[in-house]
């Protein structure tokens, strides 16, 4: 019986991911912005975040679920920040001010690469200044020489699920033309800045999630609005590819998707064909943005969602055949089943019975993280890159302030297993991977410290209290091993 191969490509990167407003901290530092995420409070599994505004006669506006306010919510509304809310943002877990000790820690685990986001209202405060801000550009320099000094590349998402309030509110953010120049302007800064020192860049984050604050800033995307919204920021983000290759040749621009699987829920040919349907709700985004033009399904997808056409002008068409992504990258957190009947949904679903959960629910399924990069690259043919990928937990510190996660070391194991898998069986290239906050951080979808990804614990509690001090787990000496031997040590 052949021997199984862990072993990942010699020039494989190894790394972590995360987000400004979960990470970075400096609320109001540094000549930095209000972002659309600095309104959204903290929240639960039962009481879910939402952002707090008020209508001009200065009534707050109820939220109706996490992420979203209700659909009838006006543009004429004002931000408040209220005195008895936490706002997770503001703080975060302090990368501002840490970020040597955190890229000592990454460096430490053997990292050769680490996704960050860029915050825009660091960059543009408002989204439409004639010149950056000099000291948010200058404090992203210093994050970059740091990690030069352990050998270590960024990886830079231009825009991670946030829009500068100013565009939220002024033009509703991406369903307007005017925030794809205000994105291109903002681009063209960082690829002119930092491009000499970064190969890798990411246009936006789960763009095919886009939903809530992502898109508008105030109100539920839905329907044409929705989808709309997305075919600017595909032209956004087609614009910057081309940006990028004309100011670095070098430079490998990709686009972010959550790509959860989805499985049939039975062999019913109904469930079936209702499963082809909800998985082009995903292939919609990636088709687009690497085969470089609209899928022959878009007009029958359009209509589920209650409309027949965009404003798609000749010249957009021309952009995205021309700003096509040279890799595609993922996150991948889980799997779920669909059946007939189901609503239309790009992630999530019915949990999978065969499948064991996460605390918070999440199934956990490592042959979906294989699945799904099969899919990928039979499809559209490029690298994929797996930039976002990791279990949420409770983790139990000791008195030191030491957790003994064996159960994400476990989780770890068989998803990593599964990705070389991918890349010796089924020769699927893949560029890395970048596991989700290697150093814990807030949770977006519930905006608490209490799910951890981390191999690094933070002591912070939900409402941001506590030292911040940092200290590494079990994990990150059993993560510090699969690096350091390129994967072999998975087949103990």
């Amino acid at each position: 019986m052949k021997k199984l191969n862990t072993k990942f490509p010699e020039d494989f990167l190894w790394g972590g991911a995360t987000a400004d407003f979960q990470y970075e901290g400096g609320f109001n530092e540094g000549g930095r912005g209000i972002l659309s995420h600095d309104y959204e409070t903290a929240g639960s599994n039962e009481t879910p975040r939402h952002h707090t505004l008020r209508n001009k006669d200065g009534k707050l506006i109820t939220p109706n679920s996490s992420f979203i306010l209700a659909e009838d919510v006006s543009n004429d509304v004002e931000p408040v920040f209220l005195e008895n809310e936490y706002y997770p943002s503001h703080q975060a877990v302090d990368f501002y001010h840490r970020y040597k000790e955190d890229i000592k820690l990454m460096a430490g685990v053997g990292f050769n690469i680490f996704r960050f986001s860029v915050c825009w209202s660091r960059i543009f405060p408002t989204g439409e200044e004639t010149e950056p801000n000099e000291e948010g550009l200058q404090f992203y320099d210093d994050v970059i020489s740091e990690m030069a000094k352990y050998n270590m590349e960024p990886l830079i998402t231009i825009c991670h699920d946030e829009l500068p309030m100013n565009l939220v509110l002024k033009y509703n953010g991406w369903t307007s033309r005017k925030v794809i120049d205000a994105y291109v302007k903002y681009a063209e800064v960082l690829f002119k800045r930092y491009g000499k020192r970064c190969r890798y860049w990411l246009t936006f984050n789960e763009i095919n999630a886009v939903r809530g604050f992502g898109p508008t800033g105030v109100r539920k995307a839905s329907g044409k609005d929705r989808y709309q919204a997305a075919h600017n920021m595909f032209v956004a983000s087609a614009k910057a590819v081309k940006l990028a290759h004309r100011i670095s040749s070098d430079s490998q621009v990709g686009a972010m998707y959550a790509m959860s699987e989805q499985y049939p829920a039975t062999c019913k040919p109904e469930d079936i064909f209702h499963h082809m349907q909800a998985r082009r709700e995903n292939w919609y985004f990636v088709d687009i943005m690497g085969r470089g033009y609209y899928p022959s399904y878009a007009q029958n997808l359009w209509q589920r969602h209650g409309f027949d056409r965009l404003d798609i002008t000749l010249e957009d068409t021309q952009i995205l055949k021309e700003g096509q992504l040279d890799y595609i990258a993922f996150s991948y957190y889980r799997s779920n089943i669909t059946k007939a009947g189901d609503a239309w949904r790009n992630v999530g679903g019915d949990t999978n019975p065969y499948l064991e959960v996460t605390p918070w629910g999440w199934p956990i399924d490592p042959l979906g993280l294989r699945y799904c990069m099969n899919e990928i690259y039979d499809r559209i043919q490029k690298p994929v890159f797996i930039v976002e990928n990791g279990m949420g937990a409770v983790d139990e510190p000791d008195e030191n302030g030491y957790v003994a996660d064996d159960y994400r070391i476990d989780f770890l194991k068989k998803h990593l297993t599964a990705m070389a898998d991918a890349i010796n069986i089924d020769k699927v290239p893949c560029l890395g991977y970048t596991m989700w906050g290697p150093i814990d951080l807030v949770s977006l979808s519930t905006g608490e410290m209490k799910k951890r990804y981390g191999f690094v614990y933070v002591d912070m509690d939900d409402r941001g209290k506590g030292s911040l001090d940092r200290t590494p787990k079990k994990s990150y000496t059993w993560m510090k091993n699969v690096i350091a031997t390129n994967g072999e040590v998975l087949i103990d």
